[in-house]
């Protein structure tokens, strides 16, 4: 019996990937301490930021203490290591044949785990088949080697996903789609900075559990742990800068819009085509709102832009405006109304207008009218009776409304 408990404990050190660091003759003194039934260690007290990962992942068996009953939650992982966790904890069918690494003999600790992770997709070799089992891993394979084992692709812009890191460009090129996809399954867990992905940093027994578990979740074989430090596609949204200057295409239902030179005039305006940056990314869509004034300005009127609301209903406050509009049309007494109003819509003070120099009240209905409304048109008419002539404001919708950004507009955009 002794002797069975031995083996077993023998055996469990090299499926978890610790026989590298563990002197097999403790282990098999201490078969119990290695197996780490129990999810209390010392060196990771409740409150460390990794506890509950780790806690899962040992009562799976996926990896395990030491014979001192610690887990060194700080220690590096070597490939080796990482290759015995990884096909524990997530088999999977074989995606190619195994090939003969020079630097892992038949008689290494780690071989079959090895053999089993590359047949199965999670990690690969170096050139002239060299495995490099005693290496360290960094932060950034990892995650590579899950996405790719698991075979997922990046659904959305890759520079728009990776620009939430701030150290983004330190990720190397290979892994930039994996680490996109990786994110986007929220596989990703940083402490303390969600945004420091630190892709080249050797990734400790903490972060590796980190990750072995949201891969789990990824694949519905875990529940959702309650974690500050997982990057989700929630926090997954990056600043883009759109610089003044930049012109905003607009458009509105109406051909035309009349007005008073003197009229203040609320209009929600609605954005006639995508605005995109360099990479191709939309950051204002079409068919957004733009809400704004009409204000006198000189001898004329512009749009002065103050809310932006996207589809998805973020708003953002916008500082931008169109060209000073003085084009005029003059009504008088026996104006052809219908060919006045054709497509148009009318401010208040300018229905009032045009009802006082013709006469034709009728003109006076809510699907013409924006702005104050007809509740006050009554009052509105008196200061226009007696005048032959009133020149009308006509703002050309297709060809007046582009704004100019006066400022640097800063939209938060998720890929």
């Amino acid at each position: 019996m002794k002797r069975t408990q031995q083996s077993t404990a023998l055996l469990l050190a090299l499926s978890l990937g610790l026989g590298s660091t563990l002197p097999f003759q403790g282990s098999l003194l201490q078969p119990a301490a290695v197996v780490a039934q129990t999810s209390q260690f010392p060196d990771v007290p409740s409150n460390y930021w990794a506890t509950g990962f780790i806690n899962e992942l040992v009562n799976r068996g996926i990896i395990a203490g030491f014979p001192d009953g610690s887990f060194r939650p700080d220690a590096p992982v070597t490939r080796a290591q990482f290759a015995a966790m990884v096909q524990k904890a997530l088999p999977k069918s074989q995606d190619r044949n195994a090939i003969n690494f020079v630097d892992v003999p038949s008689s290494y600790w780690a071989f079959n785990a090895i053999n089993n992770a590359y047949e199965m997709g999670f990690l690969s070799g170096y050139p002239g088949q060299v495995f490099r089992p005693e290496q360290n891993i960094p932060r950034e394979q990892v995650l590579v080697a899950l996405a790719n084992g698991l075979n997922y692709s990046a659904r959305n812009n890759i520079n728009t996903t990776l620009g939430y890191y701030q150290d983004a460009a330190n990720i190397a090129d290979f892994a930039r789609s994996p680490i996109a996809a990786a994110t986007e399954q929220k596989m990703v867990v940083n402490y303390a900075n969600l945004q420091q992905l630190n892709p080249k940093r050797n990734a400790t027994r903490a972060e590796v559990a980190a990750f072995i578990y949201q891969a789990l979740f990824s694949q519905g074989q875990v529940q959702a742990l309650n974690s500050p430090y997982i990057v989700t596609q929630d926090v997954v949204a990056v600043d883009y800068r759109i610089t003044a200057g930049t012109i905003i295409p607009i458009s509105y239902t109406a051909d035309k819009i009349l007005l008073t030179q003197d009229e203040i005039l609320p209009v929600t305006l609605t954005v006639d085509a995508n605005i995109v940056n360099t990479q191709g990314i939309v950051l204002i869509p079409q068919g957004s709102e733009i809400q704004g004034e009409f204000r006198p300005s000189g001898n004329g009127t512009r749009f002065v832009a103050q809310r932006l609301e996207l589809p998805n209903g973020q708003m953002y406050n916008i500082n931008a405006a169109s060209q000073v509009i003085t084009d005029t049309e003059s009504v008088r007494r026996g104006t052809d109304v219908g060919n006045l109003l054709r497509n148009a819509a009318l401010g208040t003070g300018a229905a009032a207008a045009i009802a006082a120099i013709t006469g034709d009240r009728a003109i006076a209905t809510e699907e013409l009218l924006i702005g104050a409304g007809a509740g006050i048109l009554a009052t509105l008419i008196p200061q226009f009776l007696g005048l032959d002539r009133v020149d009308l404001l006509v703002v050309e919708t297709n060809t007046d409304l582009d704004l100019t950004l006066a400022n640097d507009l800063i939209l938060q955009v998720n890929p």
